[in-house]
């Protein structure tokens, strides 16, 4: 009876321990629990949502007040504050999603990691929406609202306010954070999307506005509607020649510009029709400055007169689409050549032939030129790649995706060591492909952060079990999926699609492929360049007839060799259009656009 009786006794003593122990989980379904250590309950009111809401919660945390802590998160680790994150799915007013020692974050992976201090506390809801897609699949993903798909400003998200607060791991807290702001809409975003239109919304540079020089369309696309199962919509800025008006007879060359998402033209073109502000910073007042030239430039005759067009494509995944069709994100190529480009050139007069396009772009934009390039070979005729994304996923950052066995460490039977992802023109490491990982697993889970590993994935991956992109490794411990690995070659391995297929595609490539790249590239892209010119360096029948640069020393976005006084685009744009004429078919207008 005595051992029946403690028998009992220790059956009762386990069963109340598994249920404790089960009250200490914080699933991600953001419910509360309880916990011993630090934890913060982040929730919001019925006013701020009555109805339940699907997303990631980010807790955000920084030693100082120089900006918020949304505005401090970064892959750059030495500049990075601290985030944790959870997903949420039906969360209700009230309930709290809760962040304690086991949520995973970044840089520390643990708010048990975190020193005794004073710091500022914030939280955030990147709020998700249901998409049924066209592959049967449906999914929750952040939808693009004029942002550029960034969750720090994406408008309907819910935040708090930053509160000054004093943590100690050891010391057991609660922390309650409410999210009472919410980010408003982007200012005057256009409504009407099938026609011209003039956008005057504020951005952080100057006002958005159209004049003589400068357009902004939207229109919808019908093959991405399809895909996604709801209107999408791509944009574009166009820049007109000088004269435009004024010479109706008049049809011209267009270059694309390919890049990030930006609500007016990007940087890189940066065009201004009134000088510099006194009392500007200096990086400000560069820009300013190239931009004002290239007005002077442009309507002093002293460029080609052609058509710029930049796009504005982004997408519930990234920034932009990276302008090629796409199992998780749809037909973006297609959507690109067959509908934006071709509406773009019959509004503006453009000549809409493919001897009469050329597309350059850096870093993002360097990949999607030499894609867009590769997979629609007649459409365009000469692409500038500056800085591009991974060429040869042999060379993936620092990984070779099809004989290493784990992205993250470089392994022996005694030790592993790091592999960089990040550094400085001297070789100083800033982050590893785990750190980088991290960063984005906490902005968001299945692919959803928004981040540059995530969209390359969501790109060059088939669609997995779920939904969602199929992931080329594990972001916690690195394994690699070499039979994703060989999906992304067969095609998306834009080095190995042109070694496959050069019989045919060289024909259409020869003398059109034009590089730049630093030889200490911020991201080690240099590399996969370097294996890229080893392949067309080899060519054969027709010899490729390109050329490379490389920037000894020289970081990411190394625009090659030319003279600042004179301007990148200056620079460019005349060698693009030199290279149309010389190609151009017999019969081609080469003389209605110059006057």
């Amino acid at each position: 009876m005595h051992k029946r009786a403690l028998f009992l006794l220790a059956v009762l003593l386990f069963a109340v321990a598994a249920t404790y122990a089960a009250s200490e989980k914080s699933g991600s379904t953001g419910k509360s629990t309880k916990s011993a250590g630090l934890r913060f309950e982040i929730s919001f009111s019925q006013e701020m949502s009555p109805a339940t809401l699907d997303g990631h919660v980010l807790l955000l945390i920084s030693n100082n007040d120089e900006k918020e802590p949304r505005f401090q998160i970064s892959y750059d680790v030495p500049e990075s504050q601290q985030v944790f994150g959870v997903d949420v799915d039906g969360l209700a007013a009230g309930t709290p999603a809760v962040v304690d020692a086991s949520t995973l974050g970044y840089p520390a992976a643990s708010l048990n990691d975190l020193a005794a201090g004073d710091y500022w506390v914030q939280g955030l809801i990147n709020i998700y929406e249901t998409f049924h897609l066209a592959n049967g699949h449906t999914v929750k993903l952040p939808p693009e609202k004029g942002d550029g798909q960034h969750w720090q400003v994406k408008p309907g998200n819910l935040y708090s306010k930053p509160q000054k607060i004093h943590i100690d791991p050891k010391a057991g807290q609660t922390i309650r954070i409410s999210l009472s702001e919410r980010i408003p809409p982007v200012e005057d975003e256009p409504k009407v999307v099938d026609s011209v239109l003039g956008w005057s919304g504020a951005n952080a540079e100057h006002k958005i506005v159209d004049n003589k020089w400068v357009k902004h369309i939207r229109i919808e696309s019908q093959l991405l509607s399809k895909f996604w199962g709801r209107p999408t919509y791509l944009g574009a800025v166009v820049l007109l020649p000088d004269g435009w008006e004024e010479h109706p007879e008049a049809h011209y060359p267009l270059i694309v510009e390919q890049d990030h998402f930006h609500r007016d033209l990007p940087g890189v073109i940066a065009f201004r029709t009134e000088p510099p502000s006194p009392g500007l910073k200096d990086s400000e007042l560069r820009a300013a400055q190239s931009g004002y030239k290239l007005y002077q430039d442009w309507t002093a005759g002293r460029l080609p007169r052609v058509i710029v067009l930049t796009i504005q494509h982004a997408t519930p995944y990234f920034d932009d689409s990276y302008a090629v069709n796409s199992e998780n994100q749809g037909p973006y190529g297609d959507a690109i050549t067959q509908e934006l480009i071709p509406y773009v050139e019959k509004t503006f007069r453009g000549l809409g032939q493919g001897w009469a396009r050329a597309v350059y772009g850096g870093s993002t934009g360097g990949w999607e030129t030499l894609a867009s390039q590769v997979f629609y070979p007649d459409f365009y005729n000469g692409a500038w790649v500056f800085c591009p994304d991974v060429v040869d996923f042999r060379a993936y950052i620092t990984t070779n995706l099809y004989e290493d066995k784990n992205a993250f460490w470089i392994e022996s039977p005694y030790t592993r060591v790091p592999r960089p992802s990040m550094r400085q023109p001297d070789g100083l490491v800033l982050s590893t492909m785990e750190l980088m990982n991290r960063y984005e697993l906490v902005q968001g889970t299945h692919g959803r952060s928004g981040e540059q590993f995530d969209i390359w994935q969501a790109v060059f991956s088939p669609v997995g079990e779920d939904g969602y992109p199929k992931p080329i490794f594990d972001k916690r411990t690195g394994v690699i999926d070499h039979e994703t690995a060989k999906f992304w070659k067969e095609h998306y391995d834009l080095s190995a699609i042109m070694q496959r297929d050069w019989k045919t595609l060289g024909p259409k490539l020869a003398g059109k492929l034009h590089f730049y790249v630093g030889e200490a590239d911020t991201f080690y892209l240099d590399r996969a360049v370097h294996l890229l010119k080893d392949s067309l360096e080899s060519t054969t029948d027709p010899y490729y007839h390109g050329s490379f640069e490389f920037g000894m020393r020289k970081p990411h976005c190394y625009p090659g060799e030319f003279d600042p006084a004179v301007g990148l685009n200056q620079h460019y744009w005349p060698e693009m259009v030199k290279y149309m004429e010389q190609t151009a078919p017999k019969g081609a207008d080469l003389k209605s656009w110059k006057y």
